[in-house]
């Protein structure tokens, strides 16, 4: 209750409004600055954005045409890897739209579907780290056990469960917080639809609806932070007893990826959303969404293609044969 307390009750209260009006859009104010700032963010974005879908749609296709690629591990790798094309793809077009437009408007709905897109991929994508950390834990703990135990019918399963869960968890508590009256001002200070800015225009408190909300999203981010912390303190304790410094030296560069993708999205997650926000600027609060909503989809790509023999090498195959059908 530490954190709802931090969230709820120490954050700035606007609730008052001497004209009070329905609400039918809001006005996102971004990231301000004169018409050349505005004109490079745009171009910085636009280009983010493409690398993104670039660089994880060449893991997916990778996946996809690499024969040797056709395992647990690398199954669930093109899934997270599509997922983290949606997840760019539920803040980046809107910004990008938001930078050119001279209102900065969004609509109602289309203010509330994209916390719902948001909140319900990022739900999905702590999902995923914690199963992917599982496979990892199973692989190298339990090799053994691992082709019977980590099968594609379980494999299915797990990223079906995934998905389902991350987006079935948030309509009711969204659509709780879409039928509060907003009055006053429709003004918030980011480049998205977030939880606090949206709460602090509403002009009637919601204690319950707010308890739900940050409940469910400290639960998942606890729950999943834990478990793989713990499936890496167990996979650390094997890799120390694996006699070969070769074998060591394979252990690490395998769990080596995956540990620093959950380290770049956990980070700025938990700074968001379990510590306090009320202290932290406007602009910092702006910055670290960045980095988990925009930039974490972007640099998953370079992580797992630099970090892993066996996707460079797919990937080289792939050219290869790019080269030799275009020749032929």
């Amino acid at each position: 209750f530490a954190f709802f307390f931090n969230k709820v009750c120490l954050r700035p209260m606007n609730r008052s409004a001497t004209h009070i009006h329905v609400v039918t859009e809001f006005v996102l104010l971004g990231f301000p600055g004169c018409w050349e700032i505005q004109i490079f963010l745009f171009s910085f974005f636009l280009v983010v954005y493409v690398l993104t879908l670039l660089g994880n749609g060449t893991i997916i296709c990778a996946v996809r045409w690499e024969p040797r690629l056709h395992t647990p591990m690398y199954f669930l790798l093109g899934n997270f890897a599509f997922l983290e094309i949606w997840y760019a793809s539920s803040t980046v077009p809107n910004v990008l739209a938001n930078i050119l437009s001279k209102t900065k408007a969004i609509s109602f709905s289309g203010c509330f579907l994209q916390f719902y897109f948001f909140f319900s991929l990022g739900t999905t994508e702590c999902l995923f780290l914690a199963v992917m950390a599982y496979d990892r834990y199973l692989a190298i703990c339990h090799p053994l056990h691992y082709p019977t135990v980590m099968t594609g019918k379980l494999c299915r399963t797990l990223v079906s469960l995934c998905w389902l869960t991350g987006f079935l968890g948030y309509p009711i508590p969204i659509f709780l917080i879409s039928q509060l009256p907003f009055c006053g001002s429709n003004i918030i200070d980011h480049f998205l639809c977030d939880m606090d800015p949206l709460m602090a225009l509403s002009c009637a408190p919601a204690p319950i609806t707010e308890l739900i909300f940050y409940t469910q999203s400290s639960l998942v981010l606890f729950f999943t932070i834990m478990y793989i912390l713990r499936s890496y303190i167990l996979l650390l304790r094997a890799v120390f007893l694996v006699p070969s410094a070769a074998g060591r030296r394979k252990a690490f560069s395998t769990c080596g990826s995956h540990l620093a993708v959950v380290s770049l999205f956990y980070g700025t997650v938990m700074v968001m959303y379990v510590s306090p926000t009320y202290g932290i600027p406007t602009l910092m609060q702006k910055i670290l969404t960045l980095v988990y909503s925009i930039m974490t989809p972007l640099f998953n790509p370079l992580i797992y293609s630099l970090r892993n023999k066996d996707m460079k090498l797919a990937l080289r195959n792939i050219l290869f044969r790019m080269r030799i059908s275009q020749n032929s």
